[in-house]
C-alpha cells in the first residue's frame, strides 16, 4: 500500500517477513456474522501482504486482493504460494477499484481505513458490494502501555519522526462510524479483544521498519532508528522474547 507522505512498498521484505497478520481467531469472531463463509466472494482493500485475504482464502472464500503497489502484491503472492491459498490480485485503490456493481458480498479493509479518502472509498465500497452485503473494516494494533516496550518504541519513532502522529492510540475506532451511517450502511456492530503477540527482538525490530513512522524515513533514518531500537531493547527490555499486547477492533456494516 502506497499512502501519502509513506511508502509501505520500499519496506515490503519486512512487511510480509515481521508483521504479525491477523490471528486466527478475528476469522472466528467474523464468522458469527456470517462473513468468511465459504463461496463467498470477498473483495480486500489495501491488502498489502495479504493477511487478511489469505485468512478468507483458507476458508474457502473467493478472494480479490486490492493494493496500488506492486511491491506489496508481490509479497503477498509469495506468502499465498508458501501457504498453498489462491488469491486473485488487482493493483487498484480503495476509492477506485475497478471492480464491477454487485461484486463482492463481503469488502474487507485491514489495517488501513485511516489511510483512505473516506468518503470516496465508502461510495466504492456501497457500489461493489451485493445488496445485504457487508464490509468489514479491522484493526489490529500494538497497545503502547505506560513503560512497556511498546511505549518506548514509539518514542523512539517520534524523536526520529516529529511528523509521526499514530503515537499513544488503544486501538479503538469509533469514529469510523458516523461516516458509514450517513453513507446508509445498517446494521453497524463492533467487537474488540486484546491478544499478546510474541517477537524476538530481531522480528520487533523488522515489524517496526515496516511501520509509518519509519517507513517515511530515507535509508540512512532507517538504519540510524534500527541500531537505536537494537540498543534500547538490549538494554531496557532484555529478552529473548518479548510479549507485545495488541488490540483487534472490527466493524461489521451491512448495505441495504
Amino acid at each position: 500500500m502506497t499512502v501519502a507522505g509513506t511508502n509501505f512498498g520500499k519496506a515490503a521484505a519486512d512487511y510480509g517477513k515481521f508483521r504479525a497478520g491477523f490471528p486466527d481467531s478475528i476469522f472466528d469472531r467474523l464468522a458469527r456474522f456470517d462473513v468468511g463463509v465459504p463461496g463467498q466472494v470477498v473483495a480486500d482493500l489495501g491488502t498489502g501482504t495479504g493477511t487478511l485475504a489469505r485468512g478468507f482464502a483458507r476458508r474457502g472464500c473467493v478472494v480479490t486482493g486490492l493494493d496500488p503497489d506492486a511491491r506489496m502484491i508481490e509479497q503477498a503472492m509469495q506468502l499465498d504460494r508458501e501457504a498453498g491459498v489462491d488469491v486473485s490480485y488487482t493493483q487498484a485503490t480503495a476509492e477506485s477499484t475497478g471492480l464491477g456493481s454487485a461484486f463482492a458480498d463481503v469488502m474487507t479493509a485491514g489495517q488501513c481505513w485511516h489511510w483512505f479518502d473516506r468518503p470516496r472509498a465508502i461510495r466504492e465500497v456501497v457500489r461493489v458490494l451485493k445488496p445485504g452485503g457487508r464490509l468489514v473494516i479491522a484493526h489490529f494494533d500494538w497497545l503502547p502501555h505506560a513503560g512497556n516496550m511498546v511505549e518506548a518504541t514509539e518514542q523512539l519513532i517520534r524523536h526520529h519522526n516529529p511528523n509521526w502522529d499514530l503515537h499513544g492510540g488503544m486501538g479503538m475506532y469509533p469514529q469510523w462510524l458516523p461516516d458509514l451511517s450517513s453513507a446508509g450502511m445498517r446494521g453497524i456492530e463492533t467487537f474488540s479483544y486484546e491478544v499478546d503477540v510474541p517477537y524476538t527482538p530481531e522480528a520487533w525490530r523488522g515489524r517496526i521498519r515496516a511501520s509509518a513512522g519509519v517507513a517515511a524515513l530515507d535509508a540512512a533514518g532507517v538504519q540510524q532508528f534500527d541500531a537505536e531500537l537494537a540498543s534500547l531493547l538490549s538494554t531496557r527490555f532484555p529478552s529473548a522474547l518479548l510479549d507485545v499486547p495488541h488490540r483487534i477492533f472490527a466493524i461489521i456494516a451491512h448495505t441495504a
